[in-house]
């Protein structure tokens, strides 16, 4: 349920319509934004019933969320898009955000000339995977803690905030001690005691759809993570397993435009995981943000060639310069910019 405030409601009166709201056994969240405040009730609204809430000075309306996820419902924001901040930048702001990095952290001095690189061309993230998880137990499956300590190494000279992968519940929160994001990738998205550790540390989680989960799946997962109290949920569509076997996956671009019409949450793409070849991710980036994606996860690496893992899908920095540039266009026209490059990086 919501209750949406009237336009001159005043902070004490705000304090007593959660009062009444928590009293009865249900938890409450105040959405301010510029035009209304909106209170939402999170729990068994049957126990609301007795309760004349139109009475209460300060509401306006009273609405019941029908959809099985509360919190991520379009009605919960009193926003259009939540804005969730990384560093100095937000998703779902007037800027397209861009992670960029390589699939995993191979050395200190490759993510140096990474973060560097992809500053320069204007990433606002560097993505790179410290705990990996692989098809095969026999690949390559990070360096683990030593990789978070580059990440942190590497953040502290370039200015650039980090991204990387959370595999564990037990690793979490010293997994949020190095980065400023936490990703949940498509193997994770429904290992709900992760879902649910993450939800109760305040780091943004960049929530990646499952392989074969539906988009209910996907708001359901990112319930799981909202409902802890970590209200800063960005979702990925990066593909899903289809019959076809052109590509890695099936990249459906349908899914961007429907989520920011059924959630306030950001929406951003993973186009290299969606294609699987570097020949693609350009193609599908310029789809994505013509589609409305609040930003973008792209693999590059300096040598794709010897990369240990997913080097036919990562950009040469040339390349993703060049991808950067041509973007620009795309995000205009979306009526989005593209974050500046660093000066000097």
């Amino acid at each position: 349920m919501i209750i949406v405030a009237r336009k001159d409601v005043t902070a004490d009166q705000l304090d007593h319509i959660r009062e009444r709201v928590e009293a009865a056994g249900l938890r409450t969240h105040v959405s301010r934004g510029e035009t209304r405040t909106i209170i939402g009730c999170i729990g068994d609204e049957a126990r609301l019933a007795h309760i004349p809430m139109l009475s209460i000075p300060g509401v306006r309306s009273v609405h019941p969320i029908m959809r099985p996820y509360k919190l991520a419902a379009r009605d919960f924001s009193a926003d259009r898009t939540t804005k969730v901040q990384v560093g100095d930048h937000a998703f779902g702001g007037a800027a397209c955000l861009v992670a960029a990095g390589p699939c995993s952290v191979e050395s200190q001095e490759m993510m140096l000339q990474t973060g560097r690189a992809v500053a320069g061309a204007g990433a606002t993230l560097l993505r790179g995977g410290a705990f990996k998880p692989r098809t095969s137990p026999y690949s390559f499956d990070g360096l683990k803690d030593e990789g978070l300590r580059i990440l942190s190494k590497v953040r502290s000279e370039t200015g650039l905030p980090v991204v990387t992968e959370v595999l564990d519940p037990r690793h979490a929160e010293r997994v949020a001690g190095h980065v400023d994001m936490l990703q949940i990738g498509t193997r994770n998205m429904q290992n709900f005691a992760l879902l649910k550790e993450v939800g109760q540390l305040q780091r943004p989680v960049l929530l990646k759809r499952g392989m074969a989960a539906s988009l209910k799946d996907l708001l359901l997962a990112a319930e799981y993570v909202m409902s802890r109290g970590n209200m800063q949920v960005v979702l990925c569509e990066r593909g899903i397993r289809t019959f076809g076997a052109e590509t890695r996956n099936t990249f459906d671009l349908a899914a961007i435009p429907w989520l920011k019409l059924e959630t306030h949450l950001p929406v951003v793409a993973d186009p290299s995981h969606a294609g699987g070849r570097r020949d693609l991710v350009a193609p599908i980036s310029f789809a994505a943000v013509a589609a409305g994606a609040d930003g973008l996860v792209v693999e590059v690496h300096p040598d794709p060639e010897t990369a240990l893992s997913d080097g036919e899908q990562s950009l040469t920095f040339a390349e993703f310069n060049g991808m950067m540039s041509d973007l620009k266009a795309f995000a205009e026209a979306a009526g989005r910019t593209l974050h500046r490059p660093q000066a000097g990086a």
